[in-house]
């Protein structure tokens, strides 16, 4: 019986069989597979330990007992006992080669993967900027995170929708139109209408300060909107489509295509429903004419906190704000779009007011008896300069995305211009998109997402250590190999090929059949770094391996197994990086 694509899943449960027939599995046994330190195996389980611990027991004689269950682990594994009961298992290499023989495409690679969320619906929110303003650095975490979280889900099997909850409705609106009747440069707007917008709202804000005649106005325009006035609602909605437009740019040159752009406004007519139940239900209360959720089992969001902070799902003047659309939201993706799971993608900041409304959430849903989807809020940290600040343009302002965009093709086009001049310059041009905007996607996500970033254009573009330039010349080296010897890569001559057999063949076939776990890590956890961290590891692998054994050999069983884990290598770094993100290259 070939192994399957997830090795460790595959020990776990032949682990849990074999102390389910020594009547452990009733007693809490958990094997505890993880991969393990290359000099005692590929796997090992650590399981025997805490069980031993717990029932008073020999460890290394728990472990002797599942490994005498489990013998016919040992037609793939040599099984070994270490220290006071770790479990160690290496892959023979005969198994390695029918693992390496069995995955040989990326579509066999998304096979083997999509049983962790099959006929699963995940609704990812991410992104999500404001109408009428241009997109800055700030909003790069979460667009970047958030397609590589859906690719991940969509790979391990799930039905993945993306949705762009733009900010598109608010008392900025009334600001925005006030300015607009009175200043509009129509000729901007048609050449630059994000810019011309931004100028108006600044204009329209500086021209109603708190208190004036102006401001009223202002209001009463934002009134007009909400009343569905004609004229008012259509320059919302030129407002919403020119912003939409530029946005498209944007995620045109991040891989990025929303399902939906359902915007704060889709759920204004929804929220009347929120308060409805929440109050039915006895879970919202009056708080000096606003609507609100005490959490008083939390100790911040309770109301005898030092600093009460409730949950304010309706203003004391009647409006709604983020808490009324966004449990409108949970609701709409639970019931229309049948959800699974929700995730939403936002920095740390919003942390309190997400730890609330999930929290509102399951008690609402539990008390109207709704299904309730798996709730996830994924936060990131912030971009700094290398003073640990802020990231700022020289004058102090803010990085308009699209700047940076344009700064990284334009410095990676630098350095392929300067190794390769003699490549035409379109090759160049396209060499450097690749180059350029995979290196700042790649530069984010291999950070774990908790922690802020320091962004270096030096580092981020070298082509050494855990960059994107090193990993898509690893692609472009190995697609060399094939080049080289006028072999088509897509159909490698690895016919007869012997398992492995060097150090470094076996150390790079041990590599690729950790993907599976690295892939079920990163998903797991939303958390794309850890698969960042196994292509470096991967590529490294590699390149020990492209150092010490020659591929195009006379051998031909040599020749076949090289080449065979040349073509592995290909995919499965092809595979991983287009889950993150980035464009492949055929050279470089």
């Amino acid at each position: 019986m070939s192994l399957p694509f997830n090795v460790a899943a595959h020990l776990d449960t032949r682990l849990r069989a074999a102390a389910d027939r020594l009547g452990l599995a009733g007693r809490g046994f958990d094997p505890e597979v993880r991969v393990a330190d290359p000099a005692h195996g590929d796997f090992q389980a650590n399981g025997a330990l805490a069980f031993a611990k717990r029932e008073k027991q020999n460890p290394r004689a728990v472990a002797q007992q599942i490994v005498d269950q489990a013998a016919e682990l040992s037609a793939d594994f040599d099984l070994t006992l270490a220290g006071p009961g770790f479990i160690n298992f290496r892959l023979k290499p005969a198994s390695l080669l029918a693992w390496i023989g069995a995955h040989d495409s990326e579509e066999h690679l998304r096979t083997g993967a999509s049983a962790a969320h099959a006929n699963q619906t995940w609704v990812v929110d991410y992104s999500s900027p404001n109408t009428a303003k241009q997109m800055h650095v700030g909003h790069l975490r979460s667009a970047v995170i958030g397609e590589a979280i859906c690719r991940l889900l969509a790979f391990t099997g799930a039905k993945v929708i993306r949705d762009n909850h733009l900010g598109d409705w608010g008392t900025q609106f009334g600001k925005l139109i006030y300015a607009y009747k009175r200043w509009v440069d129509d000729e901007a707007l048609m050449t630059d209408p994000i810019e011309e917008l931004e100028r108006l709202y600044k204009l329209g804000h500086a021209a109603t300060p708190e208190g004036s005649p102006e401001l009223e106005e202002a209001k009463r325009e934002l009134v007009k909107l909400q009343t569905g006035d004609p004229q008012n609602v259509a320059l919302w909605k030129k407002f919403s489509d020119v912003s939409l437009a530029a946005f498209q740019q944007i995620y045109d040159r991040l891989g990025i295509v929303f399902d939906h752009n359902l915007g704060e406004s889709f759920y204004n007519d929804k929220v009347e429903r929120v308060y409805r139940e929440l109050t039915e239900t006895k879970l919202a209360e009056d708080s000096a004419g606003a609507l609100v959720v005490f959490h008083d089992e939390h100790p911040r969001f309770s109301r005898n906190a030092e600093r009460p902070n409730p949950f304010m799902v309706r203003k004391a003047d009647g409006a709604s704000g983020y808490a009324s659309t966004d449990l409108a939201t949970a609701l709409y993706r639970t019931e229309h779009f049948k959800a699974d799971g929700i995730v939403v993608v936002t920095d740390f900041r919003q942390g309190d007011h997400f730890e609330q409304l999930f929290l509102t959430v399951k008690k609402w849903f539990a008390a109207k008896s709704y299904r309730l989807p798996e709730l996830h809020h994924v936060t990131f940290g912030a971009v700094t300069g290398e003073d640990g600040k802020a990231l700022k343009t020289r004058d102090g302002g803010v990085i308009k995305l699209k700047a940076l965009l344009d700064e990284a093709e334009d410095r990676a086009f630098a350095l392929v211009s300067a190794k390769n001049p003699d490549l035409p310059e379109e090759e160049r041009r396209e060499i450097a998109r690749a180059v350029g905007i995979g290196s700042v996607q790649y530069a984010d996500l291999s950070q774990n997402r908790s922690s802020n970033y320091v962004f270096s254009w030096d580092k981020m573009l070298a082509l050494d250590g855990n960059t994107a330039p090193y990993l898509l010349y690893a692609v472009a080296r190995v697609r060399s190999i094939f080049r080289k010897a006028e072999l088509d890569p897509a159909q490698p001559p690895v016919a007869g090929a012997t398992a492995p057999e060097t150090a470094q063949e076996l150390a790079l076939a041990r590599k690729l059949v950790q993907f599976a776990d690295a892939i079920q890590l990163a998903t797991a956890q939303l958390r794309p770094h850890f698969l960042c961290l196994y292509l470096f590891e991967l590529a490294g692998a590699y390149s020990a391996f492209y150092a010490a054994d020659k591929v195009i050999v006379d051998d031909p069983a040599v020749r076949a197994r090289r080449l065979l884990l040349c073509h592995r290598t290909l995919i499965t770094l092809q595979t991983g990086l287009h889950l993150l993100g980035l464009r492949t290259l055929e050279r470089m």
